[in-house]
């Protein structure tokens, strides 16, 4: 059985891929641009799946799992490059949204 991957292991994972088989990395600015096509080829997915429009042809679908690998795999490449260590980003990240929305959203009509 496969064991998970924390966040601090696939950082240096990603890292090994792009410097044995990417050469090195694209420019910050590149990744982003790259970062949200995929994005985009995700949110097509998601709008025809569980949104109002439809596939133009039957075996149109794509692979939803797929294009979050992709978006996932270039926002690491972008943490990589610019130093941000995600583990630490992440804790302090959902530190800061308990804090601000402890109450709030429990306290949504709209969410009940």
């Amino acid at each position: 059985m496969e064991q998970d991957i924390s966040i601090s292991e696939l950082q240096k994972i990603i890292d090994q891929w792009v410097r044995t088989y990417g050469v090195r990395y694209f420019s910050e600015l590149t990744n982003l641009a790259i970062l949200m096509e995929e994005v985009g080829e995700m949110a097509r997915i998601m709008c025809r799946v569980y949104g109002d429009q439809s596939f133009k042809r039957p075996d149109g679908a794509g692979d939803l799992a797929d294009e979050i690998a992709d978006a996932l795999f270039v926002l690491v490449c972008i943490a990589n490059q610019t130093g941000v260590n995600l583990t630490e980003a992440v804790k302090k990240n959902l530190e800061k949204k308990t804090a601000r929305d402890k109450d709030r959203h429990i306290n949504n009509p709209k969410l009940f």
